[in-house]
C-alpha cells in the first residue's frame, strides 16, 4: 500500500497512528505530498479529485480517501476490527467520537488557514473566532469520551488524541487544558503510546 503523506497533517497522523496500532505500518509506503487548499499536489489529485491528504493507494490499485475511510479499510484487512467496534452502542460511540475529533480538526485547520494562507488584508477575525469557538465546544464535549476510556484506544480516541496533538503543535497559546483537567490527564497518558510518539510532528 502507498499513502500520500504530509507529516504535519493531523489527518495523515490519524491514519499513521491507526496503522501502527494495527501492526500495519511496515506495509505502507509513504509518498511525500505537498497539498494545500490553494495549490493542490497534482500527483495526489490524479487519484483524489480533492487533491487532499491522506489518500491511500491499495495493493489492488484502488484510491481511498479520506482518513475515516482509510482507517476503516485498514482495520478491516484482517477481519478482527480492533479499532472500529463491530456493532452496537460501542461502535456508534466510537464513530461519534471520531466525528467530534474530525470536526475539531477541521475547525482548527480553517482557523490556521485564515491566519497563514489568506492575505492579511483579506482576513476576517470573526471567522477565526467562530472556528475557535467550535474548537472550544468540541474540547468540552471530549470529556465525555475520555472519562471512561480506561485502556481503550479505538478510532474515536485516536482521532481526539490527534486533534489535541494538533492543537499543541499549531496553537500552543490556546491553553486548551485550562478547565479540562480530565481531558488533559487522558491526553498526557495516551501521548506516550508508541504510535503517538512515533508520529509526533516536528
Amino acid at each position: 500500500m502507498k499513502l500520500f503523506h504530509s507529516p504535519a497533517s493531523p489527518f495523515v497522523r490519524k491514519v499513521t497512528v491507526t496503522a501502527i496500532e494495527l501492526g500495519l505500518a511496515a506495509s505502507i509506503e509513504p509518498l511525500p505530498a505537498a497539498a494545500s487548499p490553494v495549490r493542490p499536489d497534482l500527483a495526489v489529485a490524479a487519484h483524489n479529485p480533492s487533491g487532499r491528504v491522506p489518500t491511500l493507494l491499495t495493493d489492488e490499485g484502488i484510491a481511498l480517501y479520506d482518513s475515516a475511510v482509510i482507517c476503516e479499510y485498514l482495520d478491516a484487512l484482517d477481519g478482527r476490527q480492533r479499532v472500529f467496534p463491530a456493532s452496537g452502542p460501542l461502535r456508534w460511540r466510537a464513530l461519534q467520537a471520531q466525528a467530534l475529533g474530525d470536526g475539531l480538526l477541521e475547525a482548527a485547520l480553517l482557523a490556521r488557514y485564515e491566519g497563514t494562507l489568506r492575505p492579511e488584508s483579506c482576513r476576517w477575525p470573526a471567522w477565526t473566532e467562530g472556528q475557535l469557538r467550535k474548537v472550544s465546544a468540541s474540547l468540552d464535549a471530549a470529556s465525555a469520551h475520555v472519562a471512561d476510556a480506561d485502556d481503550a484506544f479505538d478510532i474515536g480516541h485516536i482521532t481526539i488524541a490527534c486533534a489535541l496533538g494538533y492543537l499543541d503543535f499549531r496553537f500552543p497559546d490556546l491553553a486548551w487544558r485550562e478547565g479540562r483537567s480530565e481531558v488533559a490527564a487522558w491526553f498526557e497518558a495516551v501521548r506516550q503510546r508508541p504510535s503517538m510518539v512515533a508520529t509526533q510532528p516536528a
